[in-house]
């Protein structure tokens, strides 16, 4: 498509690394879950945490015009800034709220969770603007977050005594080991104590919303998809285990929305027997050309690729060489030809056949997708394309 590499080559003039953000990938990936879970069951985007690096509010817009019925966030400051930005979908806060915190919540509309009889103390003393809506979050298993099955008859308790201040809208758990589709065992436990949460809960006259699949959990147990499935990871393309993709992968056409991309800032040559970076941790082993980025640690480049990262230059693989900097990493580029100052690098994304996947250099820094991806500095301009 000439239109768009053009306009893009327009907009990241003047940039030294930028993200793009697919909007076709992030459409494909949308219509597989809503298609997935069906007619009858809500879908909540889960945009926490900078919506995994893919950029908070642009992204959440995303979802907003496709069509998504909640959007999930981690904290009542992420949940502000989408309401600031013209964000009117429901919106459920899945982390810890300061009690100070609550009335604007409730002026804005926004959910909360209440996850620990604690948090439910200030909440007795406060009074609203307007009704508090409240999500309560069970421990069925993961002991993170969450009341415990013997203290739901309480809870039901607080909520009628409470009456119009506080609205219990929603109830919901969160799975610790629904990525395998081989072991089952573990995830179905939950699911039984969360169905007896709910049986409580109706017992006592209250109808909730329910929720307890995120992206493994919608894919693997139909049965738990319930009122709601929060849709993380797999919004963004990527899959939430090793087990899970190859399993579904024939079934389900995931598609990565996000691509990273720098410059080569300098080009040098080094002597075979000279040595490279922080502590001189690599020699050249022949004469070499080195190509040096402008970005590192602290622009989400993990320090664990030091010697052993590949970035695509010209559609080939150049291995990065000696210590990841805090802002420069340097790479191989003998076997590049013609690459020069100002070539586009990708660090995620794919040119011709070569590709490096957010797992990839999950799978090299020993840690998981998530982590990379979230990671990436919110200061790197996101472009949406």
């Amino acid at each position: 498509m000439p239109g768009v590499e053009n306009s893009l080559k327009m907009e990241n003039k003047g940039l030294r690394t930028w993200i793009e953000i697919n909007k076709a990938a992030a459409e494909n990936n949308y219509k597989i879950f809503r298609k997935l879970i069906g007619k009858n069951c809500l879908l909540m985007a889960v945009v926490k945490s900078n919506a995994y690096g893919h950029g908070l509010v642009d992204f959440s817009q995303l979802m907003q015009k496709m069509g998504a019925d909640w959007l999930a966030v981690d904290s009542i400051v992420e949940a502000s800034a989408l309401r600031k930005a013209g964000i009117r979908k429901n919106i459920l806060v899945l982390g810890y709220t300061l009690p100070e915190k609550f009335n604007e919540a409730a002026k804005n509309n926004i959910s909360l969770t209440i996850s620990s009889p604690a948090h439910l103390e200030p909440i007795k003393r406060l009074k609203f603007s307007r009704p508090l809506k409240t999500h309560l979050k069970i421990d069925t298993g993961m002991r993170r977050q969450g009341f415990l099955i013997g203290e739901v008859p309480t809870l039901t308790k607080v909520f009628k005594k409470t009456g119009k201040n506080l609205i219990l809208e929603g109830v919901y758990t969160h799975f610790a080991a629904a990525k395998n589709p081989a072991f089952p065992s573990d995830t179905l436990k939950q699911i039984k104590i969360f169905e007896d949460a709910i049986s409580i809960f109706k017992s006592e006259g209250f109808n909730p919303l329910k929720h307890a699949s995120a992206t493994s959990g919608a894919i693997i147990f139909p049965q738990s998809r319930y009122d709601i499935v929060r849709i993380g990871i797999g919004l963004y393309g990527l899959w939430p285990s090793k087990e899970t993709e190859a399993a579904f992968r024939d079934k389900i056409n995931l598609k990565p929305v996000l691509s990273w991309k720098t410059i080569v800032g300098e080009i040098k040559n080094a002597a075979k027997g000279e040595r490279i970076g922080y502590d001189f941790t690599e020699t050249f082993l022949k004469p070499t050309k080195v190509a040096i980025l402008p970005v590192g640690y602290w622009h989400g480049y993990p320090r664990a690729l030091s010697s052993i990262g590949r970035v695509i230059i010209r559609g080939k693989l150049a291995k990065v060489l000696g210590r990841v900097s805090m802002d420069m990493l340097s790479v191989d580029i003998s076997d590049i030809k013609n690459a020069k100052i100002g070539d586009e690098v990708i660090i995620i994304g794919k040119d011709g056949k070569n590709k490096i996947t957010a797992d990839d250099i999950a799978d090299l820094a020993g840690t998981s997708s998530y982590e990379i991806i979230s990671r990436l500095n919110p200061l790197i301009k996101r472009i949406i394309c």
